[in-house]
């Protein structure tokens, strides 16, 4: 599986994948995460799902870009590029693929900013190519493995928060993900597009540059829970009536 993730906040977005690819005994590091330039507008891909289907997707969207002399003016145009390749792709593999009991799983984000477009966006697309926009009411998105990374997320992360909170709360995510699912591993890429500036940050982070944060955020961990209100424990270990002969 994968760690894929974006962030919308007011100030800009925040995209974090990890690397790792499982193939029955085989691991290996791949990116999952790529950034491009569209006239002078930025946006980056990221997706998760089945890599042969993956891969063609991303080598037909890169012909398609090589081959056009118009730039997009808006991301959403971006999008149904996509969406359209994602259903040619299903048209030529997905019969084939189920009858070896393979899923046609492909889930897109796509995020960044346009010439034409007034705010930076932040796209979500299923594997049948239909999508949504993620926006204030729930501002983030995670595709692959999913379960582990959004309690920390739901709990924190809020649409004002600042890009540098939402980078921290991110990587609390992956973190989380990583330390429970075994086929999500570092090094993790991340995206940093502030509101309006039209470039894109790229980094890779492998676990030594993070091991003082991952250490620091299991430690913070231990001790709330030896901190946290014992009164109603005090009373769960008290001998009691049991219920049933109440």
């Amino acid at each position: 599986m994968s760690f894929c993730l974006g962030i919308k906040v007011r100030d800009g977005l925040v995209a974090i994948a990890d690397t790792r690819i499982t193939t029955g005994s085989e691991r290996i590091t791949a990116r999952k995460l790529n950034v491009y330039s569209e006239g002078n507008g930025t946006f980056f891909v990221m997706t998760s799902g089945l890599r042969s289907v993956r891969d063609k997707i991303l080598t037909y969207f890169a012909e398609q870009r090589q081959q056009d002399e118009i730039y997009s003016d808006r991301l959403f145009k971006i999008v149904n590029r996509f969406s359209d390749l994602m259903r040619q792709v299903a048209t030529e593999d997905k019969a084939y693929l189920e009858e070896s009991g393979l899923p046609f799983n492909s889930h897109v984000i796509i995020g960044g900013q346009l010439s034409a477009d007034r705010e930076h966006k932040l796209y979500l697309l299923y594997p049948q190519g239909n999508w949504i926009e993620i926006g204030e009411g729930s501002p983030y998105q995670i595709i692959g493995t999913s379960s582990y990374g959004k309690p920390v997320i739901d709990r924190v992360l809020t649409f004002g928060d600042s890009m540098e909170d939402a980078l921290k709360v991110g990587v609390l995510s992956f973190d989380s993900t990583r330390i429970s699912a075994a086929d999500v591993g570092f090094p993790i890429d991340v995206a940093l597009y502030r509101h309006g500036s039209m470039s894109m940050i790229q980094h890779r982070f492998e676990l030594a540059d993070l091991m003082d944060v991952t250490q620091w955020w299991q430690d913070a961990l231990r001790n709330a829970l030896h901190d946290l209100p014992s009164e109603w424990i005090t009373q769960a270990f008290r001998s009691s009536q049991n219920p049933a002969n109440a």
